[in-house]
Order: structure tokens, then C-alpha cells, then sequence
């Protein structure tokens, strides 16, 4: 269980999560992977990051429950942050990530996958962010990424989620296999990738995001602002509350 790095083949480094039972990261959890990913990144054999997950689902956010049984604000603060830090991480990596996803990706697995430089989806995976069914704000920044302006507003409103069918029409999903092809067909397109020069991947890179419109990192931060602000007003742990006694499967996707 926690955060492993592998590396399969030449030039390709394979991040996998492991959170039991549905890969809602407590704090330390968002800590760990934004290490591996930048240790990752930074090591001069890899040309391209796979990150993926095992388990029911690629990623189901933050654990909430880790934040409703702390006193105070600590965990609440420490969730905030460790996913800026994960998500800077992906978006920061030296070089490309592409994020194989599988199941549920919902609330701090859009912060990853929208940072991600590819993605390479299940037939079976789902993306949303039910943020608001669960006290939170956040991640609207890496769901633009993901959808046209006016479905990002839908979806983030109504909690709904998306198929990886619908992004691959929205262009944002590369390819879309059969659950268990989904390893190797991350693995090929990393590999492809993973064939260029290693320098000039690495400033390609560099390039793109110096010429991205959106700064991810100060957008996600200014919506953070706003979840301290549900919290500090109470709304936050209402929301929280009624989420918490929703059915046991609801639960387990904080």
C-alpha cells in the first residue's frame, strides 16, 4: 500500500498508487506521490512518466474521512496542500506524464489527470467532480483542462460525471482499451514517447508549458481560497456531515 516507482523499460518510469479500498489519499499520500513524480522526472535515464493506479479505481480525492475525525484545521490544511503539491508535481515533471486511468477518477484525480500531459483511459473509467456533494471546492482549473467552458461549469455544478468516451470526443483522451490492456497501452505511448532524445524532450516540455494560457498552480491556488472559506463559515462540515451518511460506497469516495 503507499506510492511505488518502477521502471519496466529504457527510458519509462511507471508511479503506482495503492490506497486501499478506493484510493482516497490521506495527506502523507499526496506528499508521497509528488516526490516520486518529481524523483521520477529528475532521474536522466527516464524520458516519460506512466502514472497509474491499482486497485477499484485510478484515484477517489482526498480522504475525508482523514479530515473529519482531526481536531482543527491541520488535516483540512495538509489536503489542500499535499494535492497542490501532487498536482504541481505531474505538471512540473521534467518530463511527459501520461496518467492510465481506470474506474473512478473523481476530485484530486482530476487535479492529476487534468495536469498530466496524455491520458490513456479504461472503457470503464468515469471523470467528475463532486466537490460540492462533499464541502469542498477545487480542481475546476484541471477540469477546463479536460472540457469545453460551459461542461466544466455543468459538471462542476451538478456533481455529474463524464465517460472516457465523452473526453475522447472532447479530444482530451488519447486512446480508450479494455481494462486489462490498459498497462500496455500506456506503455506504448510512453514508449513512443520515451524514444525521443532525452534533452530535447525534456525542453519540449519546458516549452509547452511556458506557452500554456492558464497558470495551473496560482488558478488552483486562488479556488483554494474559497474551500477555506466554506470551512471557516461552517458550510463545509454541514455538506460533509450529510455526505458521511450516505451509503458505504459513497463514503469510501471522498
Amino acid at each position: 500500500m503507499g506510492v511505488s516507482t518502477s521502471a519496466p523499460e529504457e527510458g519509462i518510469a511507471v508511479v503506482t498508487v495503492d490506497f486501499p479500498p478506493v484510493n482516497a489519499l490521506p495527506v502523507q499520500g499526496w506528499y508521497d506521490l509528488a516526490t516520486a513524480v518529481r524523483a521520477a522526472g529528475a532521474d536522466p535515464k527516464v524520458r516519460c512518466v506512466v502514472l497509474t493506479a491499482d486497485g477499484r479505481g485510478f484515484n477517489a480525492g482526498v480522504d475525508i474521512k482523514e479530515i473529519q475525525r482531526s481536531a482543527g484545521h491541520g488535516a483540512l490544511l495538509g489536503a489542500n496542500r499535499g494535492c497542490q503539491e501532487a498536482f504541481a508535481a505531474v505538471y512540473d515533471c521534467e518530463v511527459p506524464v501520461v496518467a492510465a486511468v481506470h474506474g473512478f477518477c473523481l476530485g484530486g484525480g482530476i487535479g492529476l489527470v487534468g495536469n498530466a500531459d496524455a491520458i490513456v483511459a479504461s472503457d470503464d473509467a468515469t471523470f467528475g467532480l463532486p466537490e460540492l456533494d462533499r464541502g469542498a471546492l477545487g480542481a475546476a482549473t484541471h477540469l477546463a483542462r479536460l472540457v469545453p467552458q460551459h461542461l466544466m461549469r455543468t459538471l462542476y455544478y451538478t456533481s455529474r460525471t463524464v465517460t472516457a468516451g465523452e473526453l475522447l470526443r472532447h479530444g482530451s483522451v488519447w486512446r480508450i482499451v479494455p481494462r486489462a490492456g490498459l498497462r500496455e497501452a500506456a506503455l506504448e505511448l510512453a514508449r513512443e514517447i520515451a524514444a525521443k532524445d532525452g534533452q530535447l524532450i525534456r525542453l519540449a516540455k519546458a516549452a509547452i508549458n511556458g506557452i500554456d494560457p492558464v497558470d495551473v498552480r496560482r488558478s488552483y491556488r486562488f479556488e483554494q481560497g474559497f474551500t477555506f472559506e466554506a470551512n471557516l463559515s461552517g458550510v463545509a462540515d454541514r455538506v460533509r456531515d450529510a455526505f458521511g451518511s450516505g451509503t458505504d460506497m459513497d463514503k469510501e469516495q471522498a
